[in-house]
């Protein structure tokens, strides 16, 4: 009787093996695993963000704003603009020193000019400011003009080439700067005065001082020019647009 008693389990245990065997592993499939990442992004989004304290941070010092060191700039100065530079030196180098608190210096060996700033400079823009109106100078603009870029602040200029709006060559290049110029500078003059701005021919290059609205007005006309247009009907054009401008504001 007790080793009937006895193989009554291990037969159990033999069935149960095998049942195991038989059955199949559940695999979770990759859809349902992408479904229920989906589901945790949407509950995550949907949860209200902490509200976080606005940080506060005390006002820095102009002497921190430089970084503690001195800074330069460089501007280089062409040959051909050495002679106008020498004569209008106290004039580029007053309002330099004496309303921006800078120290400015002609560099003869490296033939730049070097504007840096000193413990009395207050105000850390003015050494973009004296840069951009030693270059204004450099570019061929008269010192009074150029003096505009220190007094006022929305003033900017802009370079291009004439070959940048339609490449031409030889005598269709000369024609193009000849339309712009005009007879005498005739039509020069006439798109600064509508525009109020201040422009500068030199060889194919093309440089305009002026508020970026009226610097707009000014390359449109001269790109107008270049591209064929007779000055008459440009300056209508702006003439119309100087006028629109002038209603709006």
């Amino acid at each position: 009787m007790d080793t009937d008693n006895n193989l009554v389990p291990d037969v159990c245990k033999t069935v149960e093996s095998e049942s195991t065997v038989d059955s199949f592993v559940k695999v979770k499939s990759k859809k349902s695993q992408k479904r229920k990442l989906e589901k945790d992004a949407v509950d995550m989004e949907s949860e209200e963000p902490v509200a976080c304290k606005r940080p506060q941070f005390p006002p820095i010092s102009g002497d921190k704003l430089k970084g503690g060191s001195d800074e330069m700039r460089k501007v280089a100065v062409p040959p051909h603009r050495y002679t106008p530079l020498k004569e209008n030196w106290l004039k580029i180098f007053t309002p330099i020193v004496e309303n921006l608190q800078l120290q400015v210096r002609f560099n003869l060996k490296s033939r730049n000019v070097e504007i840096k700033t000193c413990k009395e400079t207050q105000d850390i823009g003015s050494l973009t400011r004296a840069a951009d109106f030693v270059k204004a100078f450099i570019l061929g603009f008269q010192v009074e003009d150029a003096l505009a870029l220190i007094r006022l602040d929305e003033l900017f200029l802009e370079s291009f080439d004439v070959t940048d709006v339609k490449p031409l060559k030889g005598d269709h290049l000369s024609r193009a700067i000849g339309r712009i110029a005009g007879k005498g500078g005739k039509t020069k003059f006439t798109i600064e005065n509508v525009t109020k701005t201040r422009i500068v021919l030199a060889d194919t290059k093309i440089h305009i001082l002026g508020s970026f609205q009226n610097i707009k007005m000014a390359r449109t006309a001269i790109c107008n020019l270049i591209l064929g247009s007779p000055p008459s009907k440009v300056y209508g054009n702006i003439r119309a647009v100087a006028s629109r401008t002038a209603e709006r504001f």
